[in-house]
């Protein structure tokens, strides 16, 4: 018996199940699914709150509009931030920490993690969860993957570091040359309802160039929005969301009823 052959015949028979068992995340990139099955990962809070949610940051040339905006409104978020923009922009991850808001990662470069393997996708997370950790002394505790897409190897990367991924039920579609704040104010408001997530972009460095200016304008009107439907706005840790495992150990528990006084 030709062992070696034996082998490498079995590895490539192996290797189409071994493609779908990594891509078989994919199924979430659905939304109308996604927000039905997987109510965790669509980022479902509770009904009267609206968890904001900010992708591809941070950007010195449009970042800082979003911050002043949010501030003037009295509102935080949640964004989402790729460690190589992050790098290049450390004091404004860092005012980002300071005015309240809640970071979390986006991966080190937007990327799809399809094309990555088991290692190189942990490190991407790793190398993007350290620097915002040295840089705002708090590791991050919430993943988006690039482009939505999840793989087998990022939910394993995720669960070893301490990262929950989620995404969101209502987009603006607000990266496309032809967008507009009326256009994102409709199709995020179409699909909001409470609990929901809303996902927007507060840099253009994987959108049209100067595709962020839709996002900032259509800004106050999803906010009047969801303040007229009776819904708050903030960001994911207030939005009544489970937090990962290693967070939940860290906090004390809290004191049985027969010792409170």
């Amino acid at each position: 018996m030709n062992i070696p052959r034996t082998l490498r015949s079995a590895a490539v028979a192996a290797l189409p199940a071994l493609a779908a068992a990594h891509a078989a995340p994919v199924i979430s990139t659905f939304g109308p699914l996604r927000n039905r099955l997987m109510p965790r990962l669509s980022g479902r809070g509770r009904p009267d709150h609206v968890a904001l949610t900010f992708d591809d940051g941070p950007d010195p040339r449009s970042t800082p509009y979003f911050l002043r905006l949010l501030s003037d409104r009295g509102v935080h978020a949640t964004f989402f931030l790729l460690g190589s923009e992050a790098r290049r922009s450390p004091a404004l991850v860092r005012e980002i920490a300071a005015a309240g808001h809640e970071i979390g990662i986006h991966g080190w470069l937007h990327r799809p993690l399809l094309l990555r393997g088991p290692r190189a996708t942990h490190d991407d997370l790793a190398r993007a969860r350290d620097l915002v950790a040295d840089l705002t002394g708090r590791p991050p505790t919430l993943f988006r993957p690039p482009y939505g897409v999840m793989s087998t190897a990022a939910h394993l990367a995720t669960r070893r570091l301490g990262l929950t991924p989620v995404l969101w039920t209502a987009w603006g579609e607000d990266w496309t040359a032809r967008a507009t704040p009326a256009s994102v104010h409709r199709t995020v408001t179409d699909d909001l309802d409470g609990g929901g997530t809303i996902l927007l972009h507060d840099s253009d460095c994987t959108s049209a160039p100067g595709a962020w200016h839709s996002a900032l304008g259509a800004l106050p009107l999803i906010l009047d929005t969801c303040g007229e439907r009776g819904y708050s706005t903030g960001p994911l840790r207030d939005h009544g969301w489970p937090q990962p495992e290693a967070c939940r150990r860290e906090r004390p528990s809290p004191p049985s009823s027969s010792t409170v006084q």
